[in-house]
Order: structure tokens, then sequence, then C-alpha cells
């Protein structure tokens, strides 16, 4: 079997389990012609390493070989000849430490997605859109193709089909964010193009969202609002609003005297997370979680005395 054969197994296996693999794929690709490229007929650590780094920054080679390295691990099962390339050849690609928005600076951004929007129905449209991200940490994906049938505003209630790791799940929504959509979808449905769309938010003749609709206008709010230099790469996302939905939600819980860590699977569901464990993530994601874990774990220590 050559590698590109195995490469399909391997991604049909995968996918069989709920991953999506919508990256790993496009890499393993590109690798396995790279490799084919030069002559080889299975996985060695000498093309996996040189691949990882070939025409890319350095911030991705940590993240590609790792790629390589579970269809490596995958091959080696029914050939025994494949390498498996060692770990910690490069550097980790370190997660970009979340941005959290106070109610200010939320507020301010929907607002400025009307101001930079004035007549156009883009504006409502960006406006409701990242509002929904705010108040409920929706991946951008899954409101950008939220249908319009699965938006149940009058159970207050949102359908997010084929998620990331392929399920589907149940949103129950606040009644203010449930008002807004209905406000949202008011517009929207009066609309003679965009009321025959499938999708709840709709682009230009009715298509679905793609992330470069509202990310101009987000990052001309981030340098208005003094949050990103004018040549300032990084900095505040879109996707620091689901960021800051899951610390603020904790938080509160924190501050509730909730038995947070009882509740954090509620969160990790809520959130589409596939495992307890990703949740966890933002309990050291933000320094008022670590506050609040210390003064919860200094409370016990004293009513252990």
């Amino acid at each position: 079997m050559d590698m590109s054969d195995a490469l399909e197994q391997y991604l049909t296996l995968r996918r069989s389990l709920g991953f999506k693999l919508q990256t790993q794929e496009s890499r393993l690709r590109n690798f396995v012609r790279y490799a084919t490229a030069l002559g080889e007929l299975r996985v060695t650590a000498k093309t996996a390493v040189d691949w990882a780094s070939h025409q890319c920054g350095p911030a991705t080679w940590s993240s590609r070989l790792s790629t390589v390295r579970a269809f490596a691990r995958h091959l080696q099962v029914v050939d025994p000849q494949t390498e498996i390339p060692p770990p910690h050849i490069f550097p980790p690609q370190r997660r970009p430490r979340p941005f959290i928005y106070s109610d200010e600076q939320v507020a301010d951004l929907l607002k400025s997605m009307l101001d930079l929007h004035p007549g156009s129905f883009r504006g409502p449209t960006y406006h409701y859109f990242l509002g929904l991200l705010a108040s409920t940490g929706l991946r951008f994906s899954e409101a950008a193709r939220l249908l319009r049938e699965d938006a149940d505003l009058d159970a207050g209630m949102l359908t997010i089909r084929e998620t990331k790791f392929g399920k589907t799940r149940i949103v129950p929504l606040h009644p203010s964010t449930t008002l807004a959509l209905g406000r949202y979808a008011a517009i929207r449905d009066d609309h003679p193009v965009r009321r025959v769309s499938q999708f709840f938010f709709t682009g230009d003749l009715g298509r679905p969202l793609i992330h470069a609709n509202p990310h101009f206008s987000f990052i001309l709010w981030t340098r208005q609002a003094g949050l990103r230099q004018p040549e300032q790469r990084d900095g505040p996302r879109i996707h620091d609003l689901r960021h800051t939905f899951a610390v603020r939600t904790l938080l509160s819980w924190y501050r509730d005297g909730e038995d947070t860590e009882r509740r954090l699977p509620e969160l990790s569901t809520y959130l589409g997370h596939n495992y307890v464990s990703a949740t966890y993530w933002y309990l050291t994601a933000h320094p008022d979680l670590l506050d609040q874990a210390r003064l919860r774990l200094d409370a016990r220590w004293e009513a252990a005395k």
C-alpha cells in the first residue's frame, strides 16, 4: 500500500471517530506529495522533520510535525519499517493567551458594527452575530453555519449541527439573547434575498458568513479602541469572545460559591468540548480565575485546621 492509499484509510478511520481533520488532511496531503516527490515509499523521520520546517514559519513547525507523528504511529501498525519522528525536535507551539473583554468593550464592539456600516445590512448582521458569540461562547464556524430552522426562538434554543467534533448539541439561550436574535430575525426575514437563505446569519446573496466578512470591521474596531496598533498583526481576536464567555462563567460560579469542579462538565458540554480537560485549560488562562482558585484552596485548608 502506498502512502496515498494509507492516508485515505487513516482519514476515514479518524473521521469515523468524530474528528474532522480539515487542517490535518491538508497538511498530510502536502506531506505525502513532498515525500513521494523524493521517492520515499514510507514515512521516515528525516523526511518528516525536513517537511515540517519546509516553506513555513517556525510557529507551525511543531504542530506540523505532530500531525505527521500521529499518521506515522498509525502506519507503523501495518508497516513496522515506518519511522516515527521523535518528539520535541522543535519548540512547542504556544497557545495564544486569551484576551478577556470587559462588558464595556463588548458593548462598544457591538455598537461599532452598526456605526461602521450605516444603512447596510452588514451592520445588524455583524452586530447580532458577534453578540451571539459573546453571549453563548459559540465557535465562529458554529454560528456562521447555523440554519434558520435550527434557531428556535420560541423555545429559546439553538441546534448546533456538525460541530468541530462531528456532534450535534442543543444550546439554551439567555432570554435577552433570544430577544436580540428575534430582532435580527425580523430584519433578516423581511429581506427579499436573505429570507430564502437556509442560513440564519447571511452574507451577500444569502450565503453563510465567512471569517473575512466581519473580521475587517473587527480589526478596525480594535484599532479605534486602542487594543491594536495600526501595523500590529497580533492582538485581540474574535475567538476571544468564546474565551471571555468561558472565563466569566467560571468566575461567576466561583464568586457565587458554586462547586466549580462539579459544574465544569456542564460548561464543557455547553461549549461543545470533546473532553472536560479542554475546559480545564480556562482555569489557568486568566489571573482572576487563579486568584479565585487560590482563595477556594485557602478556605479549604483553613477549614481542615
